[in-house]
């Protein structure tokens, strides 16, 4: 009787050791993947399916052993939907990743200065991302209908999305980040500051954006403008000029550009165009409502970025002879 009791303790001892010796195995074998390969796990994918996915792809020799952790611990087979980076950790960490959600993050950066052309070019390549932009109702898609023109409202940033997310979803972040930059701007206005708006704030802000080379030149560019607004002096900036031109643009700005009329043409029109002619940085959006105090109401580029500041038209008229056409004075 002893005999029987050892030897069934000997037979219950080496079933344990066999049994741990194969979870062990079961939790450190790892998915036989190529680093930073990404797999999808579509609406409805059951573990059973995960596991035979895999096998027949040969990341993994048999499923059983998985299947049978799986009913010791049932959270493995909470799978949710996404496209996961599997690596070549143990399969185990690997479903871990699924279950917890962790999709691979992808980004789409707007840039200062873009215009809503360009950034629309860049977003339709965007990798894993649901192209779902109609032209024709793009503002209405993005603003719920409260605008009919997103140049200016999206705001430059880093935006980070999964695989199938919406184009105008990202677009839509980018929308309300800029609403609730620009009011935090305009709530931060000064008060003799000449503009009637928040929207007007934002077409200066573009403005200067596109006029900056060096940033710390920003509050000086808003200057002039905001002197040469208060004086009824026209604007005469070439980026206006130049989005007025459109896709047409060749590089080079002619004589005939500044002469011949559209609505963003500053030598033409007084005030402001009608719209921001780019998407402006929070420091461009901050220039804008604070222009410093000066009697600069010119500004000439030097070719290195920079620009040459000057409060009569004899000065600028010298800067221009200096820095545009290489003569001394």
């Amino acid at each position: 009787m002893v005999k029987v009791i050892v030897s069934v303790l000997l037979l219950a001892l080496l079933t344990c050791g066999i049994g741990y010796q194969q979870l062990q195995t079961t939790l450190h074998n790892k998915l036989a993947v190529p680093e930073e390969t990404f797999f999808k796990v579509t609406k409805g994918t059951g573990f059973n399916q995960l596991c035979q996915q895999w096998q027949a792809k040969k990341w993994l020799d048999n499923c059983w052993r998985y299947q049978i952790l799986a009913k010791l611990d049932p959270t493995l087979t909470d799978l949710k939907t996404g496209l996961y980076q599997l690596n070549n950790v143990s399969v185990i960490d690997n479903i871990r990743r699924i279950n917890q959600g962790k999709q691979v993050s992808f980004s789409f950066t707007i840039i200062e200065g873009q215009s809503l052309r360009e950034v629309l070019a860049a977003i339709m390549k965007a990798d894993y991302l649901n192209q779902d932009l109609h032209l024709a109702k793009l503002a209405m898609q993005v603003t719920g209908g409260t605008k009919n023109n997103l140049e200016g409202w999206l705001f430059p940033d880093t935006y980070h999305y999964h695989s199938d997310d919406t184009a105008s979803s990202v677009l839509k972040r980018a929308y309300q980040k800029m609403q609730r930059e620009l009011d935090i701007a305009w709530q931060q206005r000064a008060e003799n500051i000449y503009l009637n708006s928040a929207y007007e704030a934002l077409i200066l802000a573009s403005i200067i954006e596109k006029e900056t080379g060096v940033a710390s030149e920003r509050p000086l560019i808003s200057s002039v403008f905001s002197n040469r607004l208060k004086s009824n002096m026209r604007l005469q900036t070439d980026p206006t000029v130049i989005y007025g031109i459109g896709a047409d643009f060749d590089g080079d700005i002619k004589r005939k550009d500044l002469t011949t009329y559209t609505p963003y043409n500053t030598y033409r029109i007084k005030g402001l165009p009608p719209t921001p002619i780019a998407m402006p940085s929070q420091a461009a959006l901050l220039a804008a409502v604070n222009p410093p105090p000066s009697d600069y109401v010119y500004f000439v580029a030097k070719g290195d970025g920079s620009h040459q500041f000057s409060k009569t038209l004899s000065e600028h008229n010298a800067a221009v002879r200096r820095y545009q056409l290489n003569k001394s004075n």
